[in-house]
């Protein structure tokens, strides 16, 4: 079983103005952030970065001469484009950092066409928010949202709502115990069902466990990553929104290529419809049936889907925390998730624990 702390990392380092205590207030945010914006295809030749007046800082100016105010992500996105280093240009004077964008835009390569995205924020101040491809699918936060309230209602009242701590539901929904969140260029969405809870005889050391559905949501719309579901099962949520003794079970992952708002409404937002009316019982059948499937030919089993090495250290792994050899299925999944663990790449890490999650489907064959 896993711990899982990307929740934690976003009620760690969000300022309150990106906390929020229920789905429509988060919807409410960020219908009024799409609403202000306009997002347009420009040459990069005909953008321009330019000096504020007090040279503590840097303009976006475009093709009709209107100043914009980069984000820090969007400095990035464009310090990327031009082929300066980010970090670099933000330890140089503001009239040097400019003319080195502007040579990077403008001169040093070819003409780029570029997707801007533009905010309009206190009355005349308006943002830059991205700079991405000109075929950039934008998929937008609140959409995401609505979706969630669709199938999930508010994220407070419902079955599936901001999680508890220790498994007892939170008498009110707070900024310092939420765990929804969007901010200028991302947003991220924890929504657990701990009331009807998942009974699983044998779980470990041969003692009944319950576990609780949960998942995340993240998305971004300046282009800082794809739209992402990730569901899983959990012991408990501690104070700090890690998440203890999870088993990740499956993932959806959208690129916001041109296509992404189609494959938001054909892949994900079904998904999510399911995943809403899926009853405690039916994935506790599930559960029980990898438990009960004996395997005649663990190390065939295990090799054909992570190669002989991984396989016997996985083996080795699951003994080691159980106490006994791998025999069923869920065995297995167990084993294989431990060995995740170890695994030092998050990336690699994830990707080992979906495809450990998908030997639950061998139970069912």
């Amino acid at each position: 079983m896993n711990t899982l702390t990307q929740a934690s990392t976003q009620w760690a380092t969000r300022p309150p103005e990106e906390r929020f205590t229920s789905l429509p207030a988060m919807g409410e945010a960020l219908e009024v952030m799409r609403a202000n914006s306009r997002a347009a295809v420009v040459s990069s030749r005909h953008l321009s970065a330019i000096p504020t007046d007090d040279n503590r800082g840097l303009l976006i100016e475009g093709p009709n001469g209107h100043a914009t105010t980069p984000t820090n992500w969007s400095f990035g996105q464009l310090a990327n484009l031009s082929g300066a280093p980010a970090h670099y240009l933000r330890t140089l004077p503001a009239p040097l950092a400019a003319d080195c964008l502007n040579y990077g835009l403008k001169v040093e390569r070819d003409a780029i066409d570029t997707g801007v995205l533009l905010t309009r924020r206190d009355g005349d101040l308006i943002e830059l928010r991205a700079a991405t491809g000109p075929r950039y699918g934008r998929i937008w936060n609140v959409d995401v949202v609505r979706a969630l309230e669709d199938r999930f209602g508010d994220g407070v009242s419902g079955d599936f709502r901001v999680p508890g701590i220790f498994g007892k539901s939170l008498d009110q929904v707070t900024i310092g115990n939420t765990t929804l969140f969007a901010g200028d260029r991302d947003m991220f969405v924890f929504l657990a069902d701990e009331k009807n809870r998942i009974e699983l005889p044998g779980r470990r050391d041969g003692k009944t466990g319950e576990l609780a559905r949960g998942f995340f949501v993240t998305n971004s719309e300046t282009g800082a990553g794809a739209l992402k579901i990730k569901t899983f099962l959990f012991d408990y949520v501690c104070a700090n929104r890690i998440v203890w003794g999870a088993h990740e079970l499956e993932s959806i992952s959208i690129r916001h290529t041109a296509s992404a708002p189609e494959r938001f409404l054909e892949e994900a937002a079904p998904a999510l419809l399911e995943y809403s009316r899926a009853s405690a019982s039916s994935v506790s059948s599930v559960l029980k049936l990898a438990q009960s499937s004996k395997l005649s030919k663990v190390d065939e089993f295990l090799s054909t889907r992570f190669g002989p090495r991984v396989a016997d250290r996985i083996k080795v792994v699951h003994a080691q925390e159980e106490g006994r050899p791998i025999e069923t299925v869920w065995d297995a999944v167990v084993g294989a998730t431990a060995y995740a663990r170890s695994i030092p790449w998050t990336d690699s890490r994830v990707e080992f624990e979906e495809l450990a999650g998908e030997m639950l489907e061998a139970a069912a064959i």
